[in-house]
């Protein structure tokens, strides 16, 4: 089984040529466009899928291929934190609110959250805080021997600050107590915020190199899995992101 997890900068209908070359049985695509409100030839290629956005232009796709399965699952619930005291409604909070999440079952077998965590101005919580309060609201959820967490996350244990409960290394440390760790650095031995391979150049300048792709999956079926990063010579072209290619050995 191969899955590979991009975010295309866009336009994924003029870069479907480029991603079919990897040859894989599920396609999570991050900033790509609805297929449904797209050109014919992009729907018709997009097939068996599933799409999340907040417009036609930019959502995030799973898109299966050699007739592998998908279907979403309805995960849709709420969180308090009921410990403070007090009113303001921002310690509650939705499934619906936060941005972009789409989990889906596979063949079956896996529940697979696909992410691309976003911010605004508007957001106190954003990108990694997006997925710490989804964890809040679906740990349950996930604490299975065949979840996995794929995607954009645009986030880095670099850019953990003193004040805050949901950096990104308190994100990591939460999915480890579910047995979820980063496939990346169970394999390559390295330590978060020290990647030796960038999955992100910003403006797609090389010298501005981030690792903020990830997939987590459970620490017992590391072993038959596979992950490589794509060259940056070759797909700088089409996004400022690498894919992540996983292989696993079911």
């Amino acid at each position: 089984m191969k899955i590979v997890s991009w975010n295309c900068n866009g336009a994924l209908r003029k870069k479907v040529k480029q991603l079919e070359q990897l040859d894989a049985d599920i396609y999570i695509v991050q900033e790509c466009e609805d297929p449904k409100r797209s050109t014919i030839k992009f729907s018709d290629w997009a097939g068996n899928y599933l799409w999340n956005g907040d417009s036609k232009n930019k959502g995030i796709g799973v898109f299966a291929k050699k007739n592998n399965k998908i279907r979403k699952l309805n995960w849709d619930d709420s969180f308090s934190l009921n410990d403070l005291n007090t009113k303001s409604p921002a310690t509650k909070w939705k499934t619906a609110d936060l941005k972009l999440f789409l989990p889906f079952n596979l063949n079956g077998k896996y529940s697979v959250l696909a992410a691309w965590t976003k911010g605004s101005r508007d957001h106190t919580f954003g990108y990694i805080g997006q997925l710490w309060k989804y964890l809040k609201i679906h740990r349950k959820d996930l604490d299975n021997n065949h979840s996995m967490i794929i995607g954009d996350l645009n986030s880095n244990s670099i850019w953990d600050r003193k004040d805050r409960w949901w950096n990104h290394t308190d994100v990591v440390q939460e999915l480890s107590e579910l047995g979820l760790v980063s496939l990346y650095h169970k394999k390559n031995g390295e330590i978060q915020g020290s990647e030796s391979q960038p999955t992100f150049y910003l403006h797609r300048k090389k010298e501005k190199a981030y690792h903020i792709d990830y997939i987590f999956m459970n620490n017992e079926k590391v072993n038959n899995a596979k992950l490589k990063i794509g060259n940056p010579s070759k797909w700088l072209e089409f996004s400022d992101h690498m894919p992540l290619i996983i292989e696993l050995d079911e």
